[in-house]
């Protein structure tokens, strides 16, 4: 049993859990009381990294710390990435404690994840932050006052910033989400199914990458019965390929004399000289008779 006072004497006693005092009673609530808004989005220690860094280096760091691989690619990404690191910078101008930080970081990761999974309507969103902030802001009452992460100035920041940066921007996070966007193709892969040769003489052309009578004239090694046909025609004609040699060597000039090319080249010179000289004549001729019209139509005039 327990028992408390009022302004007008102690009140009855009250039953109390086997096992339980006051002090416990306190400790359990006070842990309940951390419950809200764990696990944390950010470690201490990640936080700590952050404030260390400058703008492009928080940005850097967040990618990593939340597995964003596809920022050049992928819109939802970037749009993400972008939306924490601009509470996590406005968090570090409001100068936050490490668990301020945490808990503000899980919040703005909460809301998401209410919005992504729990398809959270702009109403919803703003009364669950309202119960989120009267367990973590400022209350009236005494026996939370230690229990306070926020303090009044700082709660109703946090709401302005949510104003302007979550909840202005609501209806662009639900289409981010539910809305299927058009994919552009910024590359396309092909795959060849090349034909195996298994015992066929014949080259893979696609796989190799040129044609099949280069392949099979320097590349494809002969096949045995090839080489043996081969030897065997060199080895039963080697006098007939000879004259074929001498034959190509000859000179085409032979058995002709100096006289004889002489008359050639002047019977075809004679040839061309007199057809040019027959076309020239005409041509002469033609104008001759087109100027002696002119001339008889000016003496008639």
């Amino acid at each position: 049993m327990s028992q408390g006072t009022t302004p007008w004497g102690p009140t009855p006693a009250g039953p109390t859990p086997a096992g339980t005092t006051p002090e416990s009673e306190r400790d359990t609530e006070f842990q309940e009381h951390e419950k809200i808004l764990s696990p944390d989005f950010l470690s201490a220690e990640q936080i700590t990294d952050l404030l260390m860094e400058d703008i492009d280096g928080v940005q850097e760091k967040l990618g990593t710390f939340l597995n964003f691989k596809n920022l050049e690619t992928c819109l939802k990404d970037a749009i993400l990435l972008d939306y924490y690191v601009s509470g996590f910078l406005w968090a570090r101008g409001m100068d936050f404690s490490i668990i301020q930080y945490s808990k503000f970081m899980t919040l703005l990761a909460m809301l998401l994840q209410n919005l992504k999974t729990l398809h959270m309507s702009l109403e919803d969103s703003i009364k669950w932050l309202g119960e989120v902030m009267a367990e973590i802001g400022p209350t009236h009452s005494q026996k939370s006052e230690d229990w306070n992460i926020f303090d009044v100035k700082q709660a109703n920041a946090i709401i302005d910033y949510l104003k302007i940066s979550l909840f202005q921007h609501y209806k662009l996070y639900e289409f981010m989400f539910f809305s299927a966007r058009e994919e552009i193709v910024i590359g396309t892969e092909q795959v060849i199914e090349v034909v195996k040769s298994a015992c066929s003489p014949f080259p893979n052309p696609l796989e190799e990458g040129i044609s099949s009578d280069i392949y099979s004239t320097f590349i494809e090694p002969p096949t045995t019965l090839d080489t043996e046909m081969k030897g065997l025609d060199q080895e039963q004609s080697p006098e007939e390929s000879q004259p074929e040699t001498d034959t190509s060597n000859m000179d085409p000039l032979v058995g002709f004399t100096i006289e004889d090319v002489k008359s050639v080249l002047d019977q075809v010179t004679d040839d061309i000289l007199i057809s040019i000289q027959t076309e020239i004549n005409e041509k002469l001729q033609i104008q001759e008779e087109a100027f002696n019209a002119r001339i008889e139509k000016l003496k008639k005039a």
